[in-house]
Parts: structure tokens; C-alpha cells; sequence
């Protein structure tokens, strides 16, 4: 069995790759999925960012009409107002620890498994003190990247969901993007510290190439760890 970290910027196409990866038989894990999951009403995730963030006078209404949190209200006011960090010491326990959770889950059903956890903040993270040690609980760790221009093309493609943009609109979403991207830590602090790194830029049979690379390589070393 093998734990995969699986990370990059924003932008950069991870989840394109961690797709890739599900497809040759990786279990995915998808820590914005599980973060969502975990903010439902109900869950304490929930209940501890509504109790932590309407303490503050200048917080907008952060739940909709049906309860649900406002996820968007919420991130443009942890982003406007510097309390990212807050917000992800509220998060990123919960996420790891139902991260862990899963990846036991999958290696009792299949010893020789590879899990996979697809994040974009596995360094910073670990660098804020909200998930102290991340980047040391995987076996392995893989950083997609793609240059700055793409990955803001990419960004504002997302966002805009295919809508025609006036001039005002783009410039905005890319100066969001940029934003956005100098919250994280750049590729270049990042490779050092990984395994593996596709450049995700070129024709996805490029990509999928290198995916396939490296899975033959993960199970190489699958295989030597469960001989040892």
C-alpha cells in the first residue's frame, strides 16, 4: 500500500491528473470534496464556522435560504479580510483526519492499494501550522504544474463557465487568479520537496503519458516496500 500526495497551484490542472489516475485503478481521494461534505449543516465542521466567523461584526450572511453555507460569501470574505488561516485551522484537521479515515477504509479492502489524495495546499498547509507535518504523511508526492498564463486562462474559463466575458469582467477574474496564486507557494519551493512533477500544459496524451510513468513506478515501489 502507498499513500500519494498529489498537488499543484491553481490552475494547474491536478484534477485533470487525479482523473487520469482514478481511470489506471488509483483511489482518489478529493480533499475539496471532502471538505464540502464536511461543511454540511449538521456536521461540526459546520456548526464551528458559522460559531467562529459571526462573531465578527463586518461577516456577511454566510447561509442561504435552505441552510447550506455560502460557500462563495464565505471565501470572499476569509480572502478579503486576511482570515484564510482561521478558516483553515477550522478545516484542515477535519478534512486529514477523514482523509485518513478513507485511505484505512481502502487498504483493509486492498492491501496492495495506491491512495491518492488530490490537494492544493499540502505545503501550505503544512507551512501556515494548520495541518503541521502534511507533506510527511505520503509515501510519495507528485506536483502538477503549468505556466502562470495558462493557469489563469484556465481559472477564468472555470469561473466564467464558458460565459462571453466583457473587457472589465476578465481583467477582473485575472487579477483574482493572481491573487489567488500569490497566496501559494510557487512551483519552484515546491519541487524540490516531491517525487514526481508533470508539466500539464501541452496535448493531455503528453499528460497521460507521464501519469502512466509514474504509476509504473508507484507500484515498483509498492512492491519493494511490501517485500521488505
Amino acid at each position: 500500500m502507498l499513500r500519494v500526495g498529489l498537488t499543484g497551484g491553481l490552475g494547474s490542472g491536478k484534477s485533470t491528473v487525479a482523473n487520469i489516475f482514478a481511470r489506471q485503478g488509483v483511489y482518489v481521494l478529493d480533499s475539496d470534496q471532502i471538505g464540502r461534505e464536511l461543511m454540511q449543516p449538521g456536521q461540526p465542521v459546520y456548526a464551528a464556522i458559522l460559531s467562529h466567523f459571526r462573531q465578527f461584526s463586518d461577516a456577511p450572511e454566510l447561509t442561504l435560504a435552505d441552510g447550506q453555507l455560502d460557500r462563495g460569501a464565505l471565501a470572499r470574505y476569509v480572502f478579503s479580510t486576511n482570515r484564510l488561516e482561521e478558516l483553515s485551522r477550522i478545516v484542515h484537521p477535519a478534512v486529514i483526519a477523514e482523509q485518513e479515515r478513507r485511505m484505512e477504509a481502502i487498504f483493509r479492502k486492498d492491501p496492495d492499494a495506491i491512495a491518492m489524495v488530490e490537494s492544493a495546499l499540502i505545503f501550505e498547509a503544512a507551512r501556515a501550522g494548520t495541518a503541521p507535518g502534511l507533506s510527511h504523511r505520503f509515501d510519495a508526492l507528485i506536483l502538477v504544474t503549468a505556466p502562470e498564463s495558462v493557469r489563469l486562462a484556465r481559472y477564468v474559463a472555470r469561473i466564467s463557465g464558458g460565459r462571453l466575458l466583457s473587457t472589465e469582467e476578465r481583467i477582473a477574474l485575472e487579477q483574482d487568479g493572481r491573487r489567488r496564486i500569490g497566496l501559494q507557494m510557487t512551483d519552484a519551493e515546491k519541487i524540490p520537496h516531491c517525487d514526481f512533477v508533470i508539466e500539464n500544459s501541452g496535448p493531455i496524451e503528453k499528460t497521460e503519458a507521464a501519469v502512466e510513468d509514474i504509476l509504473r513506478r508507484l507500484k515498483c515501489r509498492e512492491r519493494t516496500t511490501a517485500g521488505q
